[in-house]
């Protein structure tokens, strides 16, 4: 897996059902049979993810949205985000780091 950093992008899987159950949201691995919930907090990163935004940019709108302070935020976003990704929920690309 991946390591998480402010430029990786999230793609979610195509091996999912999720549905949006008001503010939060239930998750289905269609290749585990195993259901998953998020919490309204996460259900905003997943929809996040899905528009696209790199994970500096959801970090970035959550800051925004939430009274959260900023180590916190990062820390849980990327556990979280790793946690998806264990789970095959999404598949998280990171960048080479540039050498100078």
């Amino acid at each position: 897996m991946e390591t998480v950093t402010a430029t990786s992008t999230i793609t979610v899987s195509r091996d999912q059902v999720a549905a949006d159950l008001g503010s939060e949201l239930v998750i289905l691995n269609l290749n585990a049979g195993v259901y998953y919930g998020l919490d309204p907090i996460g259900t905003r990163i997943w929809n996040l993810a899905k528009e696209g935004k790199n994970v500096g940019e959801i970090e970035q709108t959550i800051l925004s949205e939430y009274d959260v302070e900023p180590d916190r935020c990062r820390q849980d976003l990327y556990q979280l985000l790793k946690k998806l990704s264990d789970a095959g929920l999404v598949s998280i690309q990171t960048p080479p780091a540039l050498t100078v």
